[in-house]
């Protein structure tokens, strides 16, 4: 027995440090201005569209930007910042490269020759790649906004000289050579010439896929147009950011909305250059990032962008972070999804006894942290907090719209940690975990929670419905797995916070918290009469069919409690089969 023992942590012991040393696929980027991480500082609007790439991925792909502003290929390997991503390069991770706008450049410290130095630094690249097991991919460069009527070589210099002078002052106003004389009928030049081709021509050479960012900013800029192109680039009037108080009138760099479109574009030419990738990608309508790789830096502001009682579905990425802030969802905003990425925590800290500008108690409805009145709401891998502490009543949800569906979500506070608030309002709860203290589930809703967790804090009471007199069905829980603290010993399913309340357990397991009675009045004999509490199949320390107050009632089946018809109203909505 001793031995097997001993195999079994053995085996245990080798999972673990497997598990701990997990490598996720990482996309190392190394490039130019174009591509790279932008500061934040001052409101500063550029970004690199290389920036904002993690926003098209899911979280099983990592990326890892080393590209820097006016770094060519030569001085990206001079400087050793090419010995620092190799080294990091593991089997299967890939390397995205892209120049051309620098190595253009006469200075000494940057040019290359296409055909010559500039190719060789690509397959030193892609060598060198392969050779540590990783997949190199190759890219040429984006177009600069250089309208024209035909092909002017001084246009083409002035247009590569501005970059220069952008770096040695970025608080200088610019504009491009032929921007004076702009006109509808004026195409696109090119000012990359021979640049373009070597990474196309390196790529046959050596076998690496290759991705013409050149046509795809070409099509997308020319499509727009002279003036509408403008959007896309760092054209900023002056006294209108604190980081570039002169304004900028640059047609090279990408600002936010510019970096997210063209990352999007060339995510979906990335799909097909590399079909590993393809089952990674993901396309979300806003993406909200404390990092600035996505459209805001707040929900707040993505939710206010999405216009009001839009018919469809508006998807927002919820990049990892601590969000605090208090969220509204308004009830014109219809059919949104919040998706929520590992580590995504939206939180606030008022309480009801808070105190508004009038120095008034905001009161339990007044101290939520989200608010939901949009219906057909949808979240996923959101964890929706109050971190006001131990202080009374601290929602960190409240749900008033209809048909809200969480998924793989978390609710986290103390008291009254999540209120089911409307009247006529259908939620699901599917895998989603719930912890607090005292009637940390309550209100008038009719809520169903999936396959979740129930964990007190300490002893207390789990739901505390107000489900209105007429309404089929309050909350139903599921295959639910009721939990708690260490310590804690005395905790009830539920107490009728109005009469005619209504709440069934179904197939849960209960640890040995849950009081034999089960069941509680809150002092109020007259609900005994009036609620409608239910159980069927309870199991574990907790489940105590004989002891529980005798105004709760064992089930002898299930069939008036299956989740379509809790559900479905009058128009049929039953999440859990996708309706």
């Amino acid at each position: 027995m001793r031995r097997y023992l001993t195999l079994f942590c053995g085996l245990f012991l080798l999972l673990t440090a497997f598990k701990a040393d997990q490598h996720k696929t990482t996309i190392f980027m190394i490039g130019d201005s174009t591509m790279a991480n932008k500061v934040l500082t001052g409101g500063n609007p550029e970004r690199g569209w290389g920036q904002m790439l993690p926003g098209f991925l899911s979280e099983e792909i990592v990326v890892d930007n080393h590209a820097q502003n006016g770094r060519s290929s030569k001085s990206f390997i001079d400087g050793g910042l090419w010995q620092k991503v190799i080294d990091k390069v593991r089997p299967g991770d890939y390397v995205f490269i892209q120049f051309g706008h620098n190595d253009e450049k006469p200075k000494a410290d940057r040019h290359t020759d296409p055909g010559s130095t500039f190719d060789d630094n690509l397959r030193k690249f892609v060598n060198e790649t392969r050779a540590k097991g990783g997949k190199p991919v190759l890219f040429n460069s984006i177009i600069r906004r250089n309208f024209g009527v035909a092909a002017d070589a001084n246009a083409v210099s002035a247009a590569v000289k501005q970059d220069d002078a952008f770096y040695a002052n970025p608080d200088a106003k610019r504009a491009d050579a032929a921007e004076e004389a702009v006109t509808a009928e004026m195409k696109l030049i090119d000012t990359h010439g021979a640049y373009l081709e070597s990474p196309r021509n390196v790529a046959r050479e050596l076998n690496v896929p290759f991705v013409d960012m050149n046509k795809i900013t070409h099509d997308l800029v020319e499509g727009l147009g002279p003036e509408a192109s403008k959007a896309l680039f760092m054209w900023v009037e002056p006294n209108t950011v604190p980081a570039i108080p002169k304004g900028r009138e640059d047609n090279t760099h990408l600002n936010v909305h510019g970096g997210r479109v063209i990352a999007g574009l060339t995510i979906d030419e990335i799909a097909k250059a590399v079909p590993e990738l393809a089952p990674y990608v993901r396309h979300y309508d806003y993406v909200v990032a404390k990092d600035g790789s996505g459209d805001f830096f707040t929900v707040q502001e993505a939710i206010d962008a999405v216009p009001d009682f839009r018919k469809n579905r508006t998807t927002i990425l919820v990049r990892p972070g601590v969000y605090k802030e208090k969220i509204v969802i308004p009830e014109t905003k219809r059919n949104i999804s919040l998706i929520g990425q590992e580590g995504t925590v939206l939180t606030y800290d008022d309480f009801a006894k808070t105190l508004n500008e009038f120095g008034e108690e905001k009161g339990t409805s007044g101290s939520a942290s989200c608010y939901i009145y949009g219906p057909d709401f949808y979240a996923e891998n959101i964890t929706f907090d109050n971190s006001a502490g131990q202080v009374g009543q601290a929602v960190a949800c409240f749900v008033s719209g209809d048909r809200a569906h969480f998924k793989n979500c978390r609710f986290t506070g103390n008291q009254d940690t999540l209120y089911t608030y409307g009247k006529g309002s259908r939620q699901y709860y599917e895998n989603c975990y719930i912890e607090g203290t005292v009637d940390f589930i309550f209100g008038s809703s009719t809520a169903v929670f999936d396959g979740c967790r129930i964990h007190s804090k300490r002893d207390g009471y789990l739901t505390a419905p107000s489900t209105p007199e007429g309404t089929p069905y309050g909350y139903v829980f599921y295959d639910c797995n009721i939990t708690a603290d260490p310590g804690v010993s005395k905790v009830y399913l539920s107490r009728p916070w109005r009469p005619y309340a209504q709440a069934a357990f179904i197939n849960c397991l209960m640890d040995g918290h849950i009081t034999p009675e089960g069941w509680h009045n809150w002092g109020k004999k007259e609900a005994e009469k009036t609620v409608n509490y239910a159980e069927y199949g309870s199991r574990g320390a907790g489940a105590n069919a004989s002891k529980r107050a005798s105004f709760g009632k064992q089930l002898k089946n299930t069939k008036d409690y299956e989740i379509a018809k809790v559900l479905g109203g009058a128009d049929g909505w039953n999440p859990k089969a996708g309706k």
